[in-house]
């Protein structure tokens, strides 16, 4: 189908596809228009990557805003959703206004109301709901990017009721889902009440296959040699034998350590490929990882990029991924070793992609247990970018004759498994059904069930009574920890409460739920009513004020913290730390012959630790190399601990708590890294904790100080002329000017390899010389 067949779109759309090289529609592109996408038909895409599933639904979405609507886009990460934004914001040449929004799940966003596309992840788009966003009424078309991830458990609960809440509050809408690998494509389809289209077409041919003894063997029974010379590993021989062609190579491999070492490594192979230019520009991107964070993973990655390889794995800082992502996009890194996340979505595509590990070690199977096919179709999906690769490969890696059998058997010629619901499943639930409850999508038990009834989980039960049963568990939570009241109610002061359902059995009579003011809160604060419940227990228990390290680990309790784990060893260290400061923990803990709880409430005080170590301005390097954690990790532990502790805050009012503002000093110190004696310096825009360190050694200790000081004490505090003159700016000084003013020797800062400068992202940017810092927050 040509493009100019194509009717419905904003006027310039055609003429931008155009000057993007775009003249023809692929064959599943096409189908998709034949399957009413430009008309406002529900539509299940199960399409190959790189096979056109984003102009499917750019096509559906620029329909819709002719049609005088408005698009959500729902992708499941956030780097994906800033990937999206980029390439959708083009679209603005023909005056369609598009946003991005991910964080902050206490806001309704209402100035997107006034866009026509709009990113967001689901949990965004959860949080929209709970909050009441008006212009969520507003939607025409909603499209639901990587829909196979409603499998998953943590993340996959959260998509499917928002889309079922999405398709309530608009009964017309037309609602969209994209995979590449879905098995049970048709079940989605029937759930969405869609048209399906499902097609292994690709623009570049893909071939899948095993090496093995010296050989690619593939399922299309072709045979290419690729000899491992001497001690080679057989990914260093893969990936010489393709950088030589001039295409570029994944590895995935099943641990962060597996893919730091492979990439080590495969520096090695790239390094000998490389040409000067690359080599200059390979050597200013490992200034940039070094910059971004002073530990040793930046360090061993910066080393591995100016051989022009790299690891990627969520370890890593936001920064550092993206950084990663691009160069190797842009094939000046040549391979990548990863662990599986990045194969989750984000557009990195190879020539060639190499799984390395189809096991890993599970848990609930008490060792290593092999990949499902779903994650390794994913994985292989990556191979051949059109416009750049002539083909693509995806291959396994095999020691023996049998192994090689096995991983055809297993993978290459094996289908998908289906896509389940994890709905059912307690903790998700208990989230979900309080939030309905709140936003006043169900007012009574029944009306709840009925609800519940429109999601995939309902659509794809064989369990008689299953989801009635959980609910009604879930429900007694809830109650028992006052986040909800229930009633049983007459027709006739069932009132407002009441649905269509709610009269269809019981004689008339109807069980009212209602959220409690409580309720309200957790559910607009985003957090599992779990989190809550142990942090207002934790509070109600205190009998003296809590200290910074109690409600650390208070919070690192809570489900919506991933806890670090307890490695050989650390029990006893971290037992003996508990007996020191045990009257400092907040709340009932278990006894140490209670073995498992007892090292559950040990792996959380070890995280309330690191935070501790955090706000007592320990260096980064030396907290990643104490805990034996990556950048990204500890990023990822501050963000969500400031975050835990704001809703702390806002629970401790809830409950009318003496504890509120010993809550609000411990997320400030978390947030910003610092002593209590600090909080009042970082405060002022520009000053993190490293500058509000040095200003505090030479006698400033309020921003009050920074308006009267001499100007030569700042400046030999804080160094950069244009430095001082910003946070002179930013404390309101009269004359922030330092013409003319030299820096007091006697005040120089001092040796700052204790700690990191941390400030908000705005004062990164207006620090802009030498010293300009990273923030903790920004990932």
């Amino acid at each position: 189908m040509n493009i100019e067949e194509l009717s419905g779109l904003p006027p310039g759309a055609l003429e931008h596809f155009r000057s993007e090289g775009i003249e023809e529609l692929y064959p599943p592109q096409a189908e998709a228009v034949e399957a009413g996408a430009t008309e406002g038909e529900n539509l299940v895409a199960a399409v190959p990557t790189a096979s056109g599933k984003t102009m499917i639904a750019a096509l559906s979405m620029l329909s819709a805003i002719e049609r005088g609507g408005k698009a959500l886009y729902i992708v499941p990460l956030r780097a994906l959703a800033s990937e999206k934004r980029e390439e959708f914001a083009a679209y603005e040449s023909f005056s369609v206004d598009v946003g991005v929004t991910t964080g902050n799940y206490e806001s309704t966003s209402d100035w997107l109301a006034t866009k026509e596309i709009v990113v967001a992840t689901s949990e965004k788009v959860d949080s929209l709901v709970r909050n009441g966003a008006s212009w969520l009424s507003e939607l025409t078309c909603v499209v639901s990017d990587e829909v196979h991830l409603i499998d998953d458990r943590n993340r996959g609960p959260t998509l499917e009721v928002t889309l079922a809440k999405l398709r309530r509050l608009n009964p017309d809408l037309q609602t969209v889902a994209l995979s590449a690998t879905v098995g049970n494509a048709d079940e989605i389809a029937d759930w969405l009440d869609a048209e399906l289209v499902d097609t292994d077409w690709r623009p570049i041919d893909l071939q899948t296959g095993v090496h093995y003894s010296n050989a690619l063997n593939f399922d299309d029974g072709s045979t290419r040699e690729v000899p491992v010379e001497g001690s080679e590993k057989q990914e260093a021989a893969l990936v010489r034998d393709i950088v030589q062609e001039g295409g570029s190579s994944l590895v995935f491999v099943n641990s962060r350590r597996n893919a730091e070492a492979a990439a080590r490594r495969l520096g090695q192979v790239t390094g000998r490929e490389l040409t000067d230019s690359e080599r200059t520009e390979l050597a200013e991107l490992a200034a940039e990882i070094r910059e971004d964070s002073d530990t040793e993973t930046s360090a061993d990655l910066a080393d591995c990029v100016e051989r022009g390889s790299a690891f990627h794995h969520a370890g890593l800082s936001s920064t550092q991924r993206s950084l990663v992502e691009d160069a190797f996009r842009d094939r000046l890194l040549k391979a990548i070793s990863a662990t599986p996340t990045l194969a989750a979505g984000v557009n990195t595509p190879a020539r060639r992609v190499i799984v390395r590990d189809w096991r890993r070690f599970d848990p609930t199977a008490g060792g290593m247990a092999p990949l499902d096919v779903l994650e390794v179709h994913q994985m292989m999906g990556r191979a051949g970018r059109p416009g750049l690769d002539p083909y693509g490969e995806a291959v396994l890696l095999a020691k023996s004759h049998d192994e090689s059998e096995e991983l055809f058997d297993r993978y290459v010629w094996a289908d998908p498994e289906p896509v389940r619901s994890k709905l059912a499943a307690e903790p998700a639930l208990r989230t979900h059904v309080l939030a309905t409850i709140a936003s006043g999508f169900a007012r009574t038990r029944e009306g709840l069930l009925e609800f519940l009834e429109a999601t995939l989980y309902a659509s794809q039960s064989t369990e008689p009574g299953r989801l009635e049963t959980v609910t009604d568990s879930v429900l007694e939570y809830l109650e028992r920890n006052d986040f909800i009241e229930r009633e049983t109610a007459g027709d006739g002061d069932a009132g407002a409460f009441t649905t269509a359902a709610d009269l269809a059995d019981g004689g008339g009579r109807s069980e009212e739920l209602e959220a409690t003011n409580l309720g309200h809160t957790v559910s607009r604060l985003y957090l599992d009513p779990m989190s809550a419940a142990t942090i207002v227990h934790g509070l109600e228990d205190a009998n003296q004020r809590p200290t910074a390290l109690g409600l650390y680990q208070l919070v690192s309790r809570t489900p919506d913290m991933y806890e670090l784990y307890l490695r050989s060893g650390e029990d006893e260290k971290f037992g003996e730390l508990y007996y020191e400061r045990e009257a400092e923990l907040l709340g009932d803990a278990p006894s140490e012959f209670e073995e498992e709880r007892f090292e559950d409430w040990l792996a959380a005080l070890k995280t309330g630790k690191l935070l501790e170590d955090w706000a007592e301005e320990e260096d980064e390097e030396r907290i990643t190399e104490r805990y034996k954690i990556g950048p990204g990790d500890l990023r990822g532990k501050v963000d969500t601990a400031e975050w835990l502790l704001g809703a702390a805050e806002s629970l401790a009012a809830e409950i009318d708590s003496e504890w509120t503002v010993a809550v609000r000093e411990a997320r400030a110190r978390v947030e910003h890294g610092v002593s209590e004696e600090l909080l009042e310096l970082v405060s002022v825009r520009g000053v993190g904790r490293k500058r509000a360190r040095d200003l505090y050694a030479v006698g400033i200790e309020e921003p009050a100080d920074l308006r009267e000081a001499d100007k030569s004490v700042v400046l030999g505090a804080l160094k950069g002329k244009k430095t001082a003159e910003n946070i002179l700016e930013n404390v309101g000084r009269e004359e922030p000017s330092m013409d003319g003013v030299e820096a007091d020797a006697s005040a120089a800062a001092t040796d700052s390899s204790d700690g990191d400068d941390t400030v908000e992202p705005e004062a990164t940017a207006a620090a802009d010389d030498e010293e300009s810092q990273s923030s903790l927050g920004d990932f």
